[in-house]
């Protein structure tokens, strides 16, 4: 090191999970309108994407979410902010594609799991997956499922890399159109 130089820092931010409490909904809602959209099929038309984040995902919704004990939500941060947001639902599935693929009980289902774009490559899906794997297990659950869009490649992938394999499939209705969803499951222990 030259004389007058300081040594450079050295220290890169590391992403972290928490458990969203109360005051996240608005934080989530932001989140949740960002990154929904990205996982729709391209030929998914906008209004009903927005109609879909109006109903399902603003902050008064995940305020409901928050408030529900059958729902644990996990923000990832990356240094200091927002990075991505995951759901878990402990309760049966009512779907019966899903009650019929998902043999494994109890089961937990992880119903949203998204990464903020200017995050990917981070690493924040993988220690996002990792507490969510953790918060599923710690409950109790034999397994932990999901539905993901079957033309969403690059979730296929990441699912597929953390050990969810695809045992059938099931329908999600966005706006007027149905879209074809993989149910994948990860077994979290012997039934």
């Amino acid at each position: 090191m030259k004389s007058g130089e300081s040594p450079s820092n050295s220290f890169t931010p590391e992403p972290t999970v928490r458990r969203a409490g109360a005051a996240d909904a608005a934080v989530l809602h932001e989140v949740a309108a960002t990154t929904f959209p990205l996982a729709c099929p391209p030929d998914s038309k906008s209004e009903d994407i927005e109609a879909f984040i109006a109903a399902h995902l603003t902050a008064d919704a995940f305020a409901r979410y928050l408030a529900d004990p059958a729902r644990t939500l996990l923000i990832a941060e990356f240094a200091g902010e927002p990075a991505g947001y995951a759901m878990l639902i402990a309760e049966e599935p009512h779907d019966p594609d899903v009650m019929a693929a998902v043999i494994r009980r109890p089961t937990v289902e992880l119903s949203k799991f998204y990464v903020m774009p200017g995050q990917h490559g981070r690493g924040v899906a993988q220690v996002l997956m990792t507490a969510t794997v953790g918060e599923a297990a710690h409950s109790g659950a034999a397994s932990l499922w999901l539905g993901v869009n079957n033309q969403n490649e690059r979730a296929n992938r990441f699912y597929e890399k953390s050990g969810f394999v695809t045992v059938g499939t099931k329908r999600f209705r966005l706006g007027e159109r149905w879209e074809s969803d993989f149910v994948r499951e990860l077994v979290l222990a012997d039934s």
